[in-house]
């Protein structure tokens, strides 16, 4: 029995592996019958009709290009050029990294040597406002109190030979107008928000070392 099926070209074409006109042109030899379906051109194929199968391309050997040694040459040196550039790389990491360390080492010791000032001012605070305490403390005896007011009297000279005041004896000692006197106090709370070393705070009080430290920038 034989079976047949209507295709259109575009079908009877991948059927038989071909291009569309090569349908076309075996329609007008007469190799294949056609009939109009709904304004459709169709194909009619016999199952009998094998698909043609595409025509395989021989496998061209690969001719093998003799060698002269200039190829194994290049990489040779090629090979060179990279592993001095390596060596090269390692050197530079090696310093790099020596220098990392050494900024390291120094960062340290900047700031072991102002945490040892910060020490060395703090105990100096410390010194003179227990010194002040024992102005302060009272006296039973007469003859005593009368000598301690008279040290009090001369603070302001006493001042100017301290190493660690308050910002509040400094400023008497300037002896400022009081509008003056508050500029120069938010200058220095101001210096002091912004680490400056010369001045250290205590609770909510300020301290300068007038021996070590210039302020007149700030007055």
């Amino acid at each position: 029995m034989i079976f047949v099926k209507n295709m259109t070209v575009g079908e009877a074409a991948a059927h038989f592996g071909v291009s569309k006109e090569a349908i076309h042109n075996r329609i007008r030899r007469g190799s294949l019958q056609s009939v109009i379906e709904n304004g459709v051109k169709m194909v009619v194929v016999d199952e009998s009709m094998k698909k043609a199968k595409p025509a395989q391309r021989a496998a061209t050997p690969r001719k093998k290009v003799p060698s002269d040694g200039k190829y194994e040459k290049f990489l040779e040196e090629q090979n060179a050029k990279l592993q001095a550039r390596i060596e090269t790389l390692e050197g530079e990491t090696r310093t790099l990294r020596d220098q990392k360390e050494q900024m390291l080492i120094q960062e340290r010791e900047k700031i072991e040597r102002i945490y040892k000032e910060k020490d060395e001012q703090l105990k100096s605070i410390l010194s003179s406002i227990s010194s002040q305490f024992m102005l302060d403390a009272p006296q039973e005896n007469r003859e005593v109190i009368i000598e301690q007011e008279e040290m009090i009297e001369a603070e302001p000279a006493i001042i100017e030979e301290s190493e660690v005041i308050s910002l509040k004896k400094y400023l008497k000692n300037k002896k400022l107008s009081p509008k003056k006197e508050e500029k120069v106090k938010k200058r220095f709370k101001k210096a002091a928000k912004d680490n400056d070393d010369r001045i250290t705070i205590i609770g909510s009080k300020y301290y300068l070392d007038i021996a070590k430290y210039d302020y007149r920038d700030l007055l």
